[in-house]
């Protein structure tokens, strides 16, 4: 009897900062693979998410928004976007139609019409966007880069996610899957730890911690009772950073130790044990060896 035939291709995910790319690849996926945060240029290095869908595996590269890169992490940043989006067999071009960010944006069709891969335009937020202006700037997109297909979706809702997801399926190659079926993403569990810990700082600091932050893995050890114990590096560049990570009598990072570990917990299906604390690395934005924990390439 005939083994059913397997396809598999890889779907590269771009857009300027902050467009919902995250969001859109964890509903493809279902569940979550990427870090979300209402801060723009959350994403750091090229993550891949694995959807399923019937016999097709689609590999979803979540690759950072494309911006204007001033520091050498933002050339790091945007290079692995870029990256991202060779050798994929379509792209998809992810358009936050309420802010746009235009001065990103412009650039980011420039760049993108003349590249030979198929180019599917993602207008997100339908949710919360007027139906006149979406098919406005549908149109006056599409006649600046040439796109094969146009999706209206709600990455936040699932609306319209679904439609997205079967037609990408039809558009990868035959040939086997290269992931297990019941993998998600190519992250490390370690690395994946870091990441939830980093959307917890991003997400309960919001505005008063700036991108200076890190978390470095240190240690990630399965204990004997079926448990596990992450231990974490939170670096920070300046001193007058620690107290607002630490939080009074230490509440803070208390709190973002105890929704990461509950997060981590839900995702592992294993009780968690995570210790965190606090470094202090003025030049840590300079440092190689964490660009390649961060699985980005250090850009000069």
């Amino acid at each position: 009897m005939s083994q059913p035939e397997t396809k598999c291709g890889l779907v590269a995910v771009i857009g300027a900062p902050n467009a919902g790319k995250s969001t859109l690849v964890n509903q493809l996926v279902g569940q979550k693979v990427a870090i979300t945060s209402a801060k723009a240029q959350t994403t750091r290095a090229r993550l891949l998410g694995i959807a399923l869908h019937e016999g097709t595996q689609i590999l979803l590269v979540d690759t950072p928004g494309i911006f204007e890169p001033k520091r050498r992490l933002d050339r790091a940043m945007v290079s692995a976007a870029w990256e991202g989006t060779t050798a994929a067999d379509a792209v998809l071009l992810v358009v936050d139609p309420v802010k746009q960010r235009r001065h990103e944006l412009m650039p980011l069709l420039e760049l993108l019409k003349d590249r030979p891969e198929r180019k599917i335009l993602v207008l997100n937020k339908v949710d919360v966007s007027k139906k006149e202006p979406l098919l406005e700037l549908a149109q006056e997109l599409t006649q600046i880069a040439d796109f094969a297909e146009i999706y209206f979706v709600s990455a936040l809702t699932g609306d319209g996610v679904p439609e997205l997801k079967e037609h990408l399926a039809s558009l990868m190659p035959e040939g086997p899957w290269h992931y297990p079926e019941d993998q998600v993403s190519d992250a490390s569990e370690r690395l994946l730890a870091a990441e939830v810990t980093r959307e917890q700082l991003y997400r309960q600091l919001h505005e008063e911690l700036p991108y200076d932050a890190a978390v470095r893995p240190e240690s990630y050890e399965q204990r004997e009772d079926g448990s596990v114990e992450i231990r974490q590096q939170i670096v920070i560049a300046r001193d007058s950073q620690k107290p607002i990570v630490l939080g009074k009598g230490g509440r803070r990072i208390k709190e973002i130790g105890e929704a990461a570990r509950k997060e981590l917990a839900d995702i592992l299906g294993q009780k968690v044990h995570l210790f965190l604390h606090v470094k202090v690395d003025e030049r840590w934005a300079e440092n190689r060896e964490m660009y390649e924990e961060m699985g980005l390439d250090w850009v000069k």
